[in-house]
């Protein structure tokens, strides 16, 4: 494993990680989008579905449950804990996200490298992961409050997929220079996604201002 994708395993792992602790310390899922915590729910149950057939590595294991625990917990705070679901901003959360779904899924169907169900469903992770973080995006642009752990989270979640845009390329050059072109666009049109977000955390975070989105 290079330091690339070991750095952005730890970003990810930080990230889920400071939600579960804002939630679960404040009682509060204030400024976080249901529906992106749901539709990365998709995304791990689809990508690891091979957990308990095929094994890899104790690392590999791990990480798949804690990513796998880490989410569903996350949405079953928001959904079912009587104090937080009391919280979630319903009006705010708007964006269809049920439409995301289904196009990255015909889109894994047409677009993969193998047509097995293990590597459909693991494409169709991919498309998925590189446009969840919408809903959340366009709840912070609705949001005149948006608290540092929420920004943190955001702006770490982000840099975990640029991370990994560098572990692919360093792949390429260590790997007899072998092209992935799926993972590859996927998280770079991920990584575009948050390119707005990033600019405005940045300069919030250089002029100590509180972070506020463009409507």
């Amino acid at each position: 494993m290079n330091i690339f994708r070991l750095a952005g395993d730890m970003t990810h792992l930080l990230s889920i990680l400071l939600l579960l602790h804002k939630i679960h310390t404040t009682k509060s899922c204030a400024g976080i989008s249901l529906k992106t915590q749901e539709l990365y729910v998709i995304v791990f149950v689809s990508r690891y579905i091979d957990l308990f057939r095929t094994y890899y590595s104790m690392y590999n294991s791990l990480m798949k449950i804690v990513f796998l625990g880490t989410s569903m917990c996350i949405v079953w705070y928001m959904r079912l804990h009587k104090v937080v679901r009391q919280t979630y901003n319903k009006d705010e959360d708007s964006f269809r996200h049920y439409f995301l779904v289904l196009p990255c899924l015909a889109l894994a169907l047409l677009v993969h490298h193998n047509f097995t169900f293990i590597e459909i469903l693991w494409t169709f992770s991919l498309y998925l992961e590189s446009v969840a973080i919408l809903p959340q995006l366009v709840l912070l642009q609705k949001s005149s409050n948006i608290d540092n752990l929420t920004g943190t989270y955001v702006f770490l979640l982000g840099a975990y997929r640029g991370l990994y845009l560098l572990n692919w390329v360093y792949r390429f050059f260590t790997e007899n220079h072998r092209v992935r072109w799926i993972p590859w666009l996927s998280g770079l049109i991920q990584t575009v996604i948050y390119t707005d977000f990033f600019y405005y955390y940045i300069k919030s975070w250089k002029n100590r201002e509180k972070l506020k989105l463009p409507a």
